[in-house]
């Protein structure tokens, strides 16, 4: 049974290398899209240039390459939420 590759995430080329490796630690094989025209000229490959370059897996690999997308996003924005504590503290 062939199957297409789906998108299961967008960003900038240093964050989908963070997520294309980290669902190679879980087994799943991946590629970038636009990795090169999404960071020269993000605009040519997404319009208004955010998520301009993507991660693709299998069809059969979407369901646990989206839990690993969630987590990453999950520590990402707790790791966000955490550095604005701390620059708070450090301007009282």
């Amino acid at each position: 049974m062939k199957t297409g590759p789906v998108k299961v995430f967008s960003g900038t080329y240093l964050q989908c290398e963070m997520v294309r490796s980290l669902l190679e630690n879980a087994g799943i094989e991946s590629y970038l899209k636009d990795e090169l025209l999404g960071t020269i000229a993000p605009w040519w490959a997404e319009p208004g240039g955010a998520g301009a370059v993507k991660v693709f897996v299998s069809e059969e690999d979407e369901e646990k390459a989206i839990l690993v997308v969630e987590q990453y996003e999950k520590n990402i924005n707790k790791e966000d939420t955490s550095e604005e504590g701390t620059s708070k503290s450090n301007t009282d």
